[in-house]
């Protein structure tokens, strides 16, 4: 089953583990849906949109669990990416592995994530 990644704040996904679901980030709810990356755009991801920053975590999502409520849109450079129109139910974590900076300030992917 092939696995979409989100990258989350350690506290923000901490509060949804309490409640049982994740209602998304604050760029989410601006975007009206949950930003999802392929393995393959995760370390641009990463990159671009959370530099520096630390206590994150590489949540992997089994896509197909999700249902029709996951939609493949174009976004930069004409990429596809997948976007949660929905929640995120808990059940459909695979993993959640956490993403340090390394000594040359770049974030610390899991194996299986290619490097940009």
């Amino acid at each position: 089953m092939p696995l979409i990644y989100k990258i989350c704040p350690r506290a923000l996904w901490r509060e949804a583990e309490a409640v049982g679901r994740f209602t998304g980030a604050p760029v989410d709810y601006a975007d009206g849906f949950i930003h999802f990356s392929t393995a393959e755009q995760t370390a641009e991801t990463a990159s671009r949109h959370f530099a520096g920053q630390d206590d994150l975590l590489l949540i992997a999502v089994e896509a197909e669990s999700l249902g029709s409520a996951l939609v493949y849109e174009p976004s930069r450079g004409g990429a596809l990416f997948p976007h949660l129109y929905g929640d995120l139910p808990l059940t459909a974590v695979a993993s959640v592995e956490a993403m340090p900076l390394g000594q040359d300030g770049q974030h610390v992917l899991p194996a299986g994530i290619p490097r940009a």
